[in-house]
């Protein structure tokens, strides 16, 4: 064995030899796969195949793209993947159901994927095998089908072999440690060798993988079966393959596999497997059957499959998958750990995932960053809470047993729940607050009034929170609101570097006085925004940086990867030290002035500045005034244990003001009447501060900072996308993110993100569109579950244009 590789990838699956395929495409070929077993001999030997377009996120359907673009191309040039094109159906026995692959169909439109809403009968012509006495519809794909995955993993790797990589078979990498300046010594049981990259892609012996080099990674096997079929008589007479069928209500998918069928249930009480370690000798094996436990979803399947009730079963597979706890993968480099990449935590969809997921982690590794946002499938959207097991096995099992569940949009599920709260946990929700989740927080949400059921009513349509979202909106804009966003992401930046270091960082110019607050992005060399936050000078030296609370992991492990080697910055995370209590509302000076005697004038505390003031009994409390409502404001950063007596002493000094709680659905729709962006949602690393409208947050006069070559660029080239601001003219349903956006028949964009502004009265979306058509005025469409509604480009934002109230 070479003692030395560039990258060594650790796992001979589906990924990791995607991954040496796309590294070697790339032109990175010293690379060197190693594999405990034979290639394919976990998880991805024993799975089923499927390969499917149909996901619930946009970016993933691209990545599901790719992966089966290239089986297809594989198996065209000679390279036999196994692939089959028979298309998919997917039944619907609700409305619901229905509104869902509505959506589904607008988001292929955006992508250029034919998705097609299917009657009846027309399902029947597809698979004649089917009773659809109770089904309303479906969804027709004829660009799905399966593959074999051994298969495509062998030609994949066939295909690294010939580029220059080395796949090292019967190899067990025992140990990690890492180098002095960077790189890993990689110890096997047949010796050692060095890696400047070593990445994890060991399937369910991921977490086990990360334990070597030091971390911890959500992952945990779970057990899922299939059986496959003694001969099906109603098969042979058929003259094309049936599709592959999935029917989500009874919670099964259905294939040919020769002259039988293969039949995958998705029980609701699923099982962990091996929760404390997967045994290293654990290849090409399967775990004995466990019959009963899917019993329940087999009768089913018999009802809607009635050729089953007639045959034996000619074998049963009860193989484990590697689960994260929201059943999308580990991607991305590894936070707190240099040079440690993971891809990993495919679920049951290794196969569909592994050659789009392989592409874009190549990149990430050669490039710095995939060619699309893959933030819902990052390793950082976690945090330490994720690898727990009381967090961990009870959100996979969940995931698992609503696999085919509806996603409705702003859907919020209560497994392993709750594991990170506030002082203020309790006493919200006894004032009638409905909690959402954030990297492990438990938040407000909405206020539901009294006599009012504190609970989501799920819907694609109008929701029964939107009434009480909309009081709260107005009570923020005539009165006074209070919202608790202590989940925000905090960090110290400080140390005789700080300034130099962060200002490298920083699109914008940083403050040159204490006591000033800066709104900045951070970028990549290609100009991609790939941090959203305010950053406050304290003191010469000393920085207080506030971000999003998704994006507590992220965000740090950005700044961590940039600090220099001389110890002459300090980078902290001080989340957990500080509560915050946001005042929002043309009367919150009047309330905050009631218990404090700080001077809150504009001419004592402007727009954008900091202080440190008593607040009620909080001795220091950091006052930022700032606002991401659009109002006069101010968030109160205190310490953490002073955070409950001083919420309780505004609602009593606000209760003759009007003070409401609001949570943060109606934030959301206050940035959106503002024209604010939200990292991830409208902005993200696919795009420039110049195309999302951030011109002014961006001082490209400022030498050295990271990215501005690219800005200036693309300036000069000009750009040819911008992101543009539509009200749109909804009836029962409001668009909610990825709807196409048409001139006429044409595609010209799809919308980012969208909700109603209750105050101003309209529904407000932001698109990305053809700078030609960025303009005011310009009418156009958005199709709302598949109903074309009337939008037109709007002057951004439509609340104080002016930013005369954030000011007063």
């Amino acid at each position: 064995m070479d003692p030395r590789a560039r990258v060594a990838i650790i796992g001979g699956g589906i990924g990791g030899v995607s991954l040496a395929y796309h590294l070697a495409e790339l032109g990175w070929t010293d690379v060197v796969v190693l594999e405990k077993g034979e290639l394919a001999s976990g998880s991805t030997w024993h799975a089923a195949g499927l390969c499917t377009h149909f996901n619930a996120s946009r970016n993933l359907t691209r990545l599901l793209a790719e992966s089966i673009a290239l089986y297809r191309r594989l198996e065209a040039e000679g390279r036999p993947t196994g692939f089959r094109e028979v298309g998919s159906v997917r039944l619907a026995s609700s409305p619901d159901r229905m509104d869902e692959y509505r959506q589904a169909v607008g988001r292929a439109k955006v992508l250029g994927l034919p998705f097609e809403l299917v009657v009846r009968e027309r399902i029947l012509e597809l698979c004649p095998l089917l009773e659809l006495d109770d089904v309303l519809g479906g969804l027709w794909i004829p660009i799905d089908g399966y593959a074999d995955p051994s298969s495509i993993t062998n030609a994949l790797a066939g295909l690294a072999r010939e580029r220059g990589v080395r796949i090292e078979r019967r190899t067990r990498v025992t140990a990690l440690r890492p180098r002095r300046g960077g790189g890993w010594d990689v110890e096997t049981d047949r010796g050692s060798l060095e890696a400047e990259i070593v990445v994890n892609a060991a399937g369910m012996w991921a977490r086990q993988v990360g334990r070597m080099a030091g971390v911890e990674l959500p992952i945990v096997p779970l057990e899922h079966h299939y059986l496959v079929t003694d001969a099906v008589p109603e098969l042979a007479g058929l003259e094309r393959e049936i599709p592959v069928v999935r029917d989500p209500e009874r919670s099964f998918y259905l294939r040919a596999e020769g002259d039988g069928l293969l039949v995958g249930p998705f029980e609701p009480e699923a099982a962990a497997w091996a929760v404390e370690g997967v045994p290293w000798d654990f290849e090409q094996r399967l775990l004995p059957e466990d019959l009963p436990r899917i019993e329940g979803v087999l009768e089913l399947a018999t009802e809607r499959v009635p050729a089953l009730r007639s045959v034996g079963i000619r074998r049963i597979v009860n193989g484990p998958d590697g689960y994260t706890p929201d059943g999308r993968c580990l991607m991305g480099w590894v936070p707190g750990v240099r040079d440690l990449f993971v891809l990993a935590g495919f679920s049951i969809f290794g196969i569909v995932f592994g050659g789009g997921a392989g592409k874009y982690a190549a990149e990430w590794i050669v490039e710095g960053r995939p060619s699309i946002d893959l933030w819902e499938v990052d390793v950082r959207r976690f945090g330490p809470y994720a690898a727990t097991e009381p967090y961990l096995v009870p959100k996979a099992l969940d995931v698992y047993g609503h696999e085919y569940a509806i996603h409705y949009p702003h859907q919020e599920r209560p497994a392993g729940r709750p594991v990170k709260t506030d002082p203020l946990y309790d006493r919200l929700r006894e004032r009638g607050a409905v909690m959402g989740f954030r990297f492990g927080w438990e938040r407000p949400l909405w206020f539901a009034p009294p006599g009012v059921e504190p609970a989501d009513e799920l819907t694609f349509r109008t929701p029964n929170w939107l009434e009480h979202v909309a009081a709260e909106c107005r009570a923020v804009r005539e009165r006074v609101g209070v919202l608790d966003q202590t989940s925000f992401a905090k960090y110290e930046v400080r140390g005789p570097g700080a300034l130099p270091f962060l200002d490298r960082l920083c699109a914008n110019r940083l403050p040159a006085a204490d006591g000033r607050i800066v709104v900045t992005q951070m970028l990549d060399e290609a100009g991609g925004i790939q941090c959203d936050l305010t950053i406050t000078r304290l003191a010469e030296g000393r920085w207080y940086v506030v971000s999003a609370a998704a994006t507590e992991a992220h965000d740090l492990d950005w700044i961590a990867r940039h600090l220099p080697e001389d110890g002459s910055v300090v980078l902290e995370n001080v989340t957990g030290r500080y509560g915050v209590l946001t005042l929002a509302g043309p009367r919150s000076r009047e309330l905050l002035s009631r218990l404090t005697d700080a001077d809150l004038s504009n001419e004592a505390f402007p727009y954008l500045s900091a202080r440190t003031i008593r607040v009620g009994s909080a001795p220091e409390v950091l006052a930022l005034r700032i606002s991401y409502e659009g109002e006069l404001g101010w968030e109160l950063h205190l310490p953490i244990e002073h955070l409950r007596a001083t919420y309780e002493q505004l609602l009593e000094a606000g209760e003759p003001l009007g003070l409401a709680d609001f949570g943060y659905r109606a934030l959301e729709s206050l940035r959106m009447e503002k024209g604010y962006r939200l990292w991830g949602a409208d902005i993200g690393p696919e795009f420039t501060p110049l195309e999302a409208g951030l011109e002014r947050l961006v001082a490209l006069d400022k030498e050295g900072f990271i990215g501005r070559e690219a800005l200036l660029r693309q300036r000069e080239e000009g750009i040819r996308r911008r992101l543009a601001s539509l009200v749109v003219e909804t009836a029962d349903a409001l668009p909610h993110g990825d709807e196409p956006v048409l001139e006429g028949e044409q595609v010209v964009g799809y919308v980012a993100c969208a909700d109603r502004g209750h105050v101003v009265g309209a529904t407000i979306a932001h698109a990305y569109l053809p700078v030609e058509l960025a303009e005011p005025g310009t009418r156009l469409t958005v199709e709302v579950l598949g109903e074309p509604r009337p939008a037109e480009v709007v002057q951004s934002p439509l609340w104080d244009p002016a930013g005369e109230r954030l000011r007063a």
